[in-house]
This record gives C-alpha cells, structure tokens and sequence, in this order.
C-alpha cells in the first residue's frame, strides 16, 4: 500500500464497519448513510492508499490481505480519534442500535432522550436483532441497543447492563388470503398446526426465535425452518410470500404489502424489551436515554402486564430481581 499523507477518519469508519459486516446494505444501515455513498468512500479510500482492501461478488465480500493487514491500524486511530475528542470536551456521538427501522418501541425511546438531552449526539443504528447487537455493545462498537436480554447467551449478559423496559404485546402477520387473516384478532391457539416463521436460522436474532419456542411449546405450534436471510423490507417480504407460512411480530410492526397484522390474545403473549447498554459506560447521553426509557415506560404504562398476558418465566424472574441497575 502507498502512504497518503492525510486520511479522512470517515473514510476510515466505513472501511471498517463494511469490514465487520462483509456486507455493504448492512454497513450502510449502521452508518446511517446511502449504500452508494458507502460504496463511494471506500472505493475512495482505496485510491488513496493503492490498494484493494475488499474482494466483491454477487455473493460475498471478503477481506483482501491488504485490508486484513489495515484493520487493526484502522480501528486504533478511529479510537485514538474518539480519545482526543473526548478528552477535548467533545463527547463522540452515543451509538444507539433500534434493531429495525419500523419498531416503535426504541424510536420512541430515542426520540425522547433527544429532547432531555439537546446538546448530545444520539445517533441510531440498525443491527436486526439483539443478540448480534450485544457483540458489538461488548466490542464497544455500538454503546446501547434494546431486546430481549434474558434470552442473550450468559457470556454475553456478563459484560453488559439492562433496564426494563416494556412488555411488548405480540402479533402475527399473515398473508391476506390466510384463512385467520378475516379476525380482528387471532387467538393464540388458532395456529395449532402451523409453521411460524420467527427468524429460526438467523444468527442476529435467537433471541426472538428462543421467545417463539417458549410461547409455542405444549400449543401444536411449530417454529418454522430457517429460510434465506432477508435484508430490508422488500427482502423479507418478498421471501414470506414465497414460504407462505405466518410470521411472528409486534402489535407496532410496519405493514407489508399483501400481508396483516393481527394482534394475539388468549392469551396476550408479550415481549420483554430491555434498553441494553455496556458495562461500565460512562457517557452523558445515556442517562438521556435511561431517563427516557423510564419516563416512557411510566407514560404509557409499558411495564404493566395486562390481565391474561404471558411472558416467558425466565424473563419475569430477571425483571423482578433487578438485574441491573
């Protein structure tokens, strides 16, 4: 590689973040920048110092030895930078993964912490599921994220902190000409005998799939095989037309086209969402957020579990005994 005099840290980051993803519509929804963009700032970084640094098919992106070797350098000096701004006065932004675009729950959490906390930097991030966001939490590249913390891997719940908060009520999306698709509201075990997608085979989100297995045992109800990852809407909607099979989701879910939404009773089946944050972290845009999660929680009533609700036992058991501060 040849050795530019100057090199644009945004430069940098990108290289980086498309170096952890190998993949360039994840990176982008992580940087919260246009995929074209993304493309353009590592193509440029690559003209700066010489050399390739990915390898790009239609199937995969790898590691060029090139960029093996630049790596461990990069994600230095973009520490390096974070250091000096931060021992400058200017704290770096606080990396707050939503999971999805479409849920509302951490939306509105993030939202609200802008408000309490005008002279900080929030910045949201799409990880698509919990258990893959706690990596990142744990690595330091994200700094708080929101799920299901019972259901992370007991290593992963070793390094970070959680606050309760809501039980999210559930729902079932169904294709428009699914016999259940004519309810209002489609009763729990009205899905004896079906095959319900809930991520089986993804490995960002076992988390969710673990929910589906506990709300579905002893009911007739099956998890449904993996199916080929989706990314973006458009993706996954495309590939449950194709399978056909009902999906499991939360009453804030986006619509899709050609499916609905139909919330789940008998009973109400609820998923904990936890605000997740590092071990440790000190920064002053996530007492923003926990005020927030807190003063949201209470405003709408998100930590009640309504009469008939259910919510796996493991999950009750740690929200009750405080884990976390």
């Amino acid at each position: 590689m040849s050795a530019p005099t100057h090199l644009d840290p945004r430069l940098l980051r990108a290289f980086v973040t498309v170096a952890e993803e190998l993949h360039f519509t994840r990176a982008a929804m992580r940087l919260y920048v246009a995929q074209q963009a993304l493309s353009r700032d590592v193509r440029r970084l690559e003209r700066e110092l010489g050399s390739e640094l990915f390898v790009r098919t239609t199937r995969q992106v790898t590691l060029t030895p090139d960029g093996e070797r630049l790596l461990p350098y990069a994600r230095r000096a973009l520490q390096a930078q974070d250091d000096l701004l931060a021992a400058a006065g200017r704290t770096r932004p606080l990396l707050v993964d939503l999971n999805s675009p479409g849920l509302a729950t951490g939306r509105r959490v993030l939202h609200r912490a802008r408000e309490l906390g005008p002279d900080h930097e929030l910045m949201a991030r799409y990880e698509s599921g919990l258990t893959w966001a706690a990596g990142e939490l744990v690595a330091g590249r994200l700094d708080a994220s929101f799920g299901r913390f019972a259901g992370l891997p007991a290593a992963l719940k070793a390094g970070l902190d959680q606050q309760p908060v809501r039980y999210e009520p559930m729902a079932v999306i169904l294709p428009e000409g699914h016999p259940l698709a004519a309810l209002a509201e489609v009763p729990l075990d009205a899905l004896a005998g079906e095959e319900v997608y809930a991520g089986a085979g993804n490995p960002r989100t076992p988390e969710w799939t673990d929910l589906a297995g506990l709300l579905f045992e002893g009911r007739g109800i099956s998890v449904a095989s993996p199916a080929p990852l989706a990314v973006g809407d458009e993706e996954f909607q495309r590939i449950m037309a194709r399978t056909g099979n009902p999906v499991l989701a939360v009453v804030d879910f986006p619509p899709l086209p050609s499916m609905v939404l139909r919330p789940l009773v008998d009973p109400v089946p609820l998923s904990p969402v936890s605000l997740v944050w590092r071990k440790g972290l000190i920064h002053p845009a996530l007492d923003a957020l926990r005020r927030a999660a807190t003063e949201v929680a209470a405003k709408d009533g998100w930590l009640r579990v309504p009469a008939g609700g259910w919510a796996p036992a493991v999950d009750r058991d740690l929200w009750s005994a405080g884990a976390g501060p």
